[in-house]
């Protein structure tokens, strides 16, 4: 069972396809534009003010170059340096055309912020488009060495319906492996369908922040992933299976 948003859950499942897996898509959360666009179009509108733009995830830069499009301002985008959490995010920068200067090989904020640091004075602007919910530990290392950090919403997830043939599906055939790939995700799939409807699934954690929250929900990760990447995550599952 793949329980990642429509939008991130294809590559996903080609992949878990390609090593005989039957898989059960289930989109628990939608992405969505921000409520106010208006701050995300501002930092578009300046871009050239910023020494980084950090992106955390694929959906950040098409909000961003979106953004750029329609304030007309894309081409002021060289002259800022670009960083990336993860290789699909550089993968989708890269499509763009940018340069992605800064690629950690651990794949989490924390290990951006430590790669970038020394690059940065103090009263330099990062511009952050983040998930509106998104995790904060870039952004507070950021202003703890002086950076002043613009972050604006770039997209928030709210969660989706599960539909009812989905909900049977799991009645009748549990999955024998379960997917998670943020803790909001493994907290909508509770809230719409129940820990009793995973049965004796392994759970697989795309990283050690979602394999705690999975812990501290009752559903603790058979294997985690050792980068957050979707082959990475494959390569969990079956580790998974295998046991």
């Amino acid at each position: 069972m793949v329980t990642r948003p429509r939008e991130r859950a294809e590559e996903l499942c080609f992949l878990l396809e390609d090593e005989g897996a039957e898989v059960l898509s289930v989109p628990l959360l939608e992405l969505r534009p921000p409520e106010d666009p208006r701050p995300l179009a501002s930092a578009a509108e300046h871009i050239q003010r910023y020494k980084w733009v950090v992106f955390a995830s694929p959906s950040s830069v098409e909000a961003l170059m979106e953004a750029l499009r329609e304030a007309g301002t894309a081409h002021r985008l060289h002259r800022v340096k670009v960083a990336a959490v993860g290789p699909r995010t550089a993968r989708t920068a890269e499509a763009f055309g940018l340069e992605v200067s800064a690629e950690p090989e651990e794949g989490t904020g924390e290990a951006l912020f430590q790669l970038i640091k020394d690059t940065l004075q103090v009263g330099d602007e990062v511009l952050l488009p983040a998930a509106e919910e998104g995790r904060r530990e870039l952004e507070d290392g950021l202003r703890d060495v002086g950076v002043l950090v613009t972050r604006v919403t770039a997209y928030r997830s709210t969660p989706a319906p599960m539909p009812p043939e989905a909900l049977a599906l799991l009645e009748s055939t549990p999955p024998d492996v379960a997917l998670f790939a943020s803790p909001r995700t493994a907290e909508a799939f509770l809230e719409a369908a129940g820990r009793e409807r995973l049965g004796t699934a392994r759970v697989v954690a795309i990283g050690p922040t979602t394999a705690a929250a999975l812990e501290r929900l009752g559903m603790p990760a058979a294997a985690v992933a050792e980068r957050p990447t979707m082959e990475s995550l494959v390569d969990a599952t079956v580790r998974a299976v295998r046991g």
